[in-house]
């Protein structure tokens, strides 16, 4: 089962319980209905960016759907919090993707974001053989990777709070989500 397309969404949720803010994030995501199974890092061959929307109208509610899926929460008053999806896809649209998760403390939704973004790029580059200078910025890299002729887009989903002020658990979600 290769999937056909995909879908970016994001949410934050904030409660007393962990596990309720997990779900309250899923559900300002719109994919608290499924069952989802997390997967590693490749974009399939061919397989196209919809919207949410359209990607969740073609999903039942308790269907076992595949995702990349960024979390991260905490319980710290005023704690910054991201998780962030990143993509590369090939020019190539029969080669495969990459897609990257990250989760961390402290860094700005632009930070967080463009981190997920150059992995994904990166990870992608590797495999084509892309001659890049590891130690470069993103930003100079990523004109080497879209020049090279093999990576037409990269792109990030991030989703950013900070801890609740009383510190109930705050969650932030980023999913790719993979609509067979």
């Amino acid at each position: 089962m290769v999937p056909k397309n995909c879908f970016l969404t994001k949410g934050v949720g904030v409660h007393k319980d962990r596990l309720a803010s997990f779900e309250l994030a899923l559900r300002e995501a719109q994919i608290e209905k499924y069952n989802l199974v997390t997967v590693s890092s490749i974009l399939p061959p061919n397989c196209k960016l919809v919207a949410r929307e359209e990607g969740i109208k073609q999903l039942p509610a308790g269907e076992i759907v595949h995702c990349v899926l960024a979390r991260n929460d905490t319980n710290e008053p005023h704690r910054l919090v991201s998780a962030a999806v990143g993509t590369a896809v090939p020019v190539n649209e029969n080669n495969y993707g990459y897609i990257s998760e990250h989760h961390t403390f402290g860094e700005d939704e632009s930070t967080a974001g463009e981190y997920a973004e150059d992995l994904a790029a990166t990870m992608l580059a590797t495999t084509l053989g892309i001659e890049f200078d590891a130690d470069c910025a993103w930003h100079e890299r990523e004109q080497v990777y879209k020049t090279s002729g093999h990576i037409i887009d990269t792109t990030h989903y991030c989703q950013t709070a900070y801890g609740d002020k009383d510190g109930k658990w705050t969650t932030v979600i980023a999913a790719m989500v993979f609509v067979e």
